[in-house]
């Protein structure tokens, strides 16, 4: 059996000539007057904005585009304003592809054009990660979708959505939940739940994310001060970025890496769709946390387990890093790193907060996992000023009470070569 996953893939293009920058400058620029003026409009349906774009000197994929998405921009994302820097879009109908392994730059693309016998090629770098899926698009084993067209000051680069099948996870054998607790200190904390006991744990450190978001947010500050060019601060804007889609893609590779080396593996998340409501640790900390893409993380983690197989779980988010992963009690978090179980009768003393939390989220896969325990005690589950969620323990002394601290031991990845 097999299931069906999409995937964006991304491309450069190659310098153009003179004649084909000036183009698709001008093709760029002619769909964002349509788009505009359609969405100034007020348009809200297909047949509507069509009416508008179809005298503007686009090709047939763009306006069907046009048609699909300006609709969307108020009923679906209820946008009250439009970004000067909207892509170009297209249907799948402008997917046209070509490859020859004779060229130094083995695939290419035919940009459509208004009018008859005005398309051109343009060479295209493609990310060596994603060559499998471009064979895939040429040879119409995937699927193509909406393909988008961005210009990054001189460089073009081109996103195409693609659908492909993948064998369904296998789920003969006993099932092996790994809870994953996506944080700022600790980027990902992975726990495999055994027989109900946490096992192995992995983690992955946040500390030069935590370093770029710092430095991202200081830099682009004091440019704006200065009242520095546009080019400029958007050149700094897309190096940070860059910098820490790089980390997204090598964190969430290990966590799958990690999963695999379980017997029938399930990732378990937590659905974090209203994390930035529910976010309120005071001006400092909030801003902190909302620059973090807590979602971008999990779903290219979910991409990668679904490439390989491995399916994944989302579940309630509610009290897991303050509930005993032993007794299923609600204990306390005085630091960052400690979770403490009061109860004298759990064999549980101390554990390391953040692999408490995912030993917590993969038994909550389990719908009798999901209720929250009563017997609240006064607690502080974490730094409400931010002054203290920049130090990482990772160890404590043990307490004289009895206490389970066995698995400080755990698997540490960095998620980049520049993290010391």
């Amino acid at each position: 059996m097999s299931t069906t996953v999409t995937k964006t893939l991304q491309a450069t293009f190659v310098p153009p000539t003179a004649h084909k920058q000036t183009k698709l400058n001008d093709l760029l620029e002619t769909y964002r007057n349509g788009l505009q003026e359609a969405f100034d409009s007020g348009a809200s349906t297909m047949s509507a904005v069509s009416d508008i774009v179809t005298p503007y000197d686009l090709p047939y994929q763009a306006k069907a585009a046009l048609c699909n998405y300006v609709p969307k921009l108020r009923k679906t994302y209820n946008a009250q304003e439009l970004d000067n820097e909207h892509p170009l879009r297209f249907t799948n109908q402008a997917a046209k592809f070509d490859h020859s392994d004779e060229r130094e730059h083995e695939f290419t693309w035919w940009v459509p054009r208004p009018g008859r016998g005005t398309n051109f090629w343009i060479p295209l770098r493609i990310n060596p990660e994603q060559e499998d899926l471009w064979h895939d698009l040429v040879s119409e084993d995937a699927k193509a979708g909406e393909i988008r067209l961005q210009k990054h000051r001189k460089n073009w680069v081109l996103h195409v959505t693609v659908e492909y099948p993948v064998e369904e996870p296998a789920t003969d054998g006993d099932i092996t939940y790994i809870g994953l607790d996506i944080g700022e200190t600790a980027l990902i904390t992975g726990c495999a739940l055994k027989d109900g006991s946490p096992t192995d744990p992995f983690v992955c450190s946040g500390s030069r994310a935590k370093h770029l978001r710092k430095e991202m947010h200081t830099t682009l500050k004091r440019l704006q001060e200065r009242d520095a060019s546009e080019w400029r601060t958007g050149e700094r804007f897309d190096h940070y970025q860059n910098a820490l889609a790089d980390i997204v893609e090598k964190a969430s590779r290990e966590a799958v890496k990690y999963a695999k080396q379980f017997e029938n593996p399930v990732l378990v998340m937590e659905d974090l769709t209203y994390i930035r409501e529910r976010l309120d640790y005071g001006k400092y900390m909030n801003r902190r946390l909302h620059s973090w893409a807590f979602a971008r993380l999990q779903g290219r983690i979910e991409d990668k387990a679904t490439e390989v197989g491995i399916s994944v779980e989302y579940v309630n988010p509610a009290y897991t890093s303050q509930t005993c992963h032993s007794c299923h009690r609600i204990g306390r978090r005085d630091s960052q790193a400690e979770f403490r179980c009061p109860h004298d009768d759990c064999h549980v003393s101390t554990f390391q907060a953040d692999i408490n939390a995912s030993a917590n989220i993969a038994r909550r896969v389990d719908p009798w996992g999901e209720s929250v325990p009563l017997d609240k005690v006064e607690r502080d589950d974490s730094p409400r000023d931010g002054s203290g969620s920049d130090t990482a323990t990772t160890h404590r002394e043990q307490s004289e009470t009895p206490s389970q601290m066995t698995l400080t031991a755990f698997q540490e990845s960095e998620p980049s070569s520049s993290d010391d």
